[in-house]
């Protein structure tokens, strides 16, 4: 009487009215809860990035109502087509191009029903993963059939009821065909349930773990809880890993009067290679405009002969997809890149969205422009700095979407080139969602396309350019340069979920910043920024004559470098005095032998009792006894020394330190041991632990 007593009827109190019968969603009867899937960034919202053969440790919170034990699985899949944005461009669903690979889960917290699995990466592209749960009927069952027959107690029916629960697995191996000798063996096993053999030996039969493996591969899934899928984006592995030398083609001729061609600055990669870089980044090779062009030190007066800023792109010569006529041909760049590649060198081009005012397009299309009251196009300004060689994009343009696939096009020109190395220019000042839409497309082109996002701007939209899709990320290495702003800074770049999404890449200076810290500390502050830089991160880079320990500022207060490459040619001494070369070229085969420093997210700090010298150490992923331990003096100036303290050594064992930068080795005992580092002498150690046996 749906719940009212017949007196309540009777007395005629008013019944309440019938609820018509709604049917019960199938999910209100899953019992298992799984919550808090991880890694994921803002809910899944965007992907998490590894490269080829990293490890993804997925994590679960998993539990069910009552005492019945839970069976979990982390499944993961390769899937082809673009993630889920919301950038209003038309996107494609990701699809599966493989079926599922499942790996079995520990509860690793049974207090707290945390659980984990871990898998690998082996394929470009995008990849999703989730969790799979369901209450294990037969490992519940055999759990209480064990504990009930070794307290004693008749344990006659359960026996029945487990022979009934593997007969029913018997059926699910023959309904889905996987196995007719699954099926027979799991019959002759019920069936062994129930025979006369001794209770002790029945009950010793369901414990072996053969006949569990069997049952969880036909287990009762139709209750199943799964996670909502959380994607992966995949690089190859110089997305992780490598050293960048970013350099001027024009200036690396014999002609300080006139720019370079590429078959003379293909002379030059020789230099490059020998140094040990991975990635030679060429600033932009466009035509240049005229107009407003810098001159000497940006000044607004360009000289006959001043080549102008590689950045305003655009002349009669073309714009995005021309090459400046000083530099040569398409023939000259591809003998250029073919020399590069011989050399096990990659090229990687500057992506600039911005125009000088000859570019084609502010003729063909001003409508991809903001404009002045007057009619004029808006040139760049960043208060009270004035550009007026340049025209920025107005990414809310009525054509909007024109110019967002001229932009697309122009980069997968560059691709199909050959070229699968960008850095971008300031894209904090474009649309994110431009971001996520192009960078999409360009992977579905060629997924092994990497870019590195030039953002010196405030976190969040750094790492909001990061979560776009970006392979690697500028930081505020620059300006980090104490003990406590390097640990802070780096602790949150490898040990937060920062390190889920963005890849730092350490450039110790560029073109448009030389550090108060290099001005002024000689060539000790060169050698301590290269040490932090390749050693900090896995990815790294110089602007060319870092090596040289170039630091004369454009004027005091300045960051600034006087005579600047950007707006002049410069003759280059190579072999001046001062330089640092042969570390340079040292530190980089270090870093290609030694796998620790080929990641980051092992990265630890480790006490020292002076604060201006720091140490840190990197385990390869896989080995954890593979330790490289770096002692740096951030002191450019001054003879700093002190204890510092080795990671994971007891206080009494001994071990041998390797200092990999001069092949010197000392033997220490206990954690904390003595250093000393004197600028001019030696500015840090890199050492390899060896451990006695």
């Amino acid at each position: 009487m749906n719940g009212r007593s017949d007196s309540a009827v009777r007395d005629g109190s008013a019944a309440a009215p019938v609820r018509p019968a709604s049917k019960i969603p199938e999910v209100e009867t899953r019992r298992v809860v799984i919550e808090h899937v991880g890694p994921h960034v803002d809910d899944g919202r965007f992907p998490i990035k590894r490269t080829i053969g990293e490890a993804i440790d997925v994590v679960a919170d998993i539990f069910a109502d009552g005492h019945d034990l839970i069976a979990a699985r982390l499944r993961h899949r390769r899937v082809s087509g673009p993630g889920i944005g919301d950038s209003g461009v038309e996107r494609e669903t990701p699809t599966a191009s493989t079926d599922w690979r499942e790996l079995p889960m520990q509860l690793v917290n049974p207090g707290n029903d945390e659980w984990s699995a871990r898998f690998e990466v082996d394929e470009v592209g995008w990849h999703e993963y989730s969790v799979i749960g369901w209450v294990d009927r037969f490992r519940t069952w055999r759990r209480d059939l064990q504990v009930k027959f070794e307290a004693g107690q008749d344990v006659a029916l359960e026996l029945v009821e487990g022979s009934l629960l593997i007969g029913e697995h018997a059926a699910r191996a023959q309904q889905i065909g996987s196995s007719a000798a699954d099926a027979n063996w799991l019959l002759s096993e019920a069936d062994a349930l129930s025979d006369a053999t001794p209770v002790a030996e029945r009950v010793a039969r369901v414990l072996h773990e053969d006949l569990a493996t069997l049952m969880d591969t036909y287990a009762d899934r139709s209750r199943a809880t799964t996670s909502e899928p959380l994607r992966v984006w995949v690089d190859r592995e110089r997305a992780r890993f490598g050293a960048w030398y970013e350099m001027f083609p024009r200036s690396l001729g014999p002609d300080p009067t006139r720019s370079a061609t590429f078959a003379e600055a293909a002379r030059h990669l020789c230099y490059v290679a020998d140094l040990g870089f991975d990635v030679v980044y060429l600033t932009p090779i466009h035509p240049i405009g005229h107009s407003f062009r810098k001159g000497a030190n940006n000044s607004l007066q360009a000289g006959p002969d001043d080549p102008g800023s590689p950045w305003a792109i655009g002349s009669e010569a073309g714009g995005h997809t021309a090459i400046e006529p000083g530099l040569g041909t398409f023939d000259d760049f591809t003998a250029f890149c073919e020399e590069a590649e011989r050399l096990g060198l990659e090229v990687a081009l500057d992506l600039a969205w911005q125009c000088s005012p000859d570019h084609p397009w502010v003729r063909e299309h001003p409508e991809w422009f903001r404009h002045r009251p007057d009619g004029s196009i808006k040139y760049a300004e960043n208060p009270p700095k004035r550009y007026q060689d340049i025209y920025p994009f107005d990414f809310e343009s009525e054509d909007w979407q024109g110019l967002w696939h001229a932009l697309l096009d122009v980069t997968l020109f560059w691709v199909d080139r050959g070229i699968r190395i960008f850095r971008v220019d300031n894209p904090h000042t474009k649309t994110f969602g431009f971001w996520e839409w192009l960078i999409d497309r360009v992977h579905a082109h060629d997924p092994g396309v990497v870019l590195l996002s030039e953002a010196f701007t405030r976190p969040k939209p750094m790492r909001r350019l990061a979560k776009e899709g970006f392979s690697q990320s500028y930081t505020y290495f620059t300006w980090r340069n104490t003990k406590a702003e390097i640990t802070e800074y780096f602790t949150e770049l490898t040990q937060t979920e920062v390190r889920e999404y963005l890849r730092p890449n350490l450039f110790a200076n560029t073109p448009d910043i030389l550090h108060a810290y290099l001005q002024e500390g000689g060539r000790p502050a060169f050698e301590a920024r290269l040490l932090l830089a390749a050693t900090l991160a896995a990815s790294y880079g110089i602007y060319s004559g870092f090596e040289l320990t170039e630091n004369r500022a454009l004027k005091p207060g300045s960051e600034e470098y006087a005579s600047s490459e950007k707006y002049q040619f410069r003759h280059w001494d190579w072999d001046r005095p001062g330089h640092i070369k042969e570390l340079v070229a040292r530190v980089n085969q270090i870093r290609h032998q030694q796998t620790a420093l080929q990641f980051d997210r092992t990265l630890r700090f480790h006490e020292t009792d002076n604060p201006q010298i720091i140490a840190y150490s990197k385990h390869a992923p896989d080995d954890e006894a593979a330790i490289v331990y770096v002692i740096v003096n951030l002191d450019p100036h001054n003879m700093q020394h002190g204890h510092v303290r080795v990671p994971d050594v007891a206080d009494e064992e001994a071990i041998f330190v390797e200092d990999l930068l001069d092949d010197a080795r000392y033997r220490w005992r206990g954690a904390w041991n003595y250093v000393r580092l004197d600028p001019g002498v030696r500015q840090g150690h890199v050492f390899r632990i060896e451990r006695q046996v």
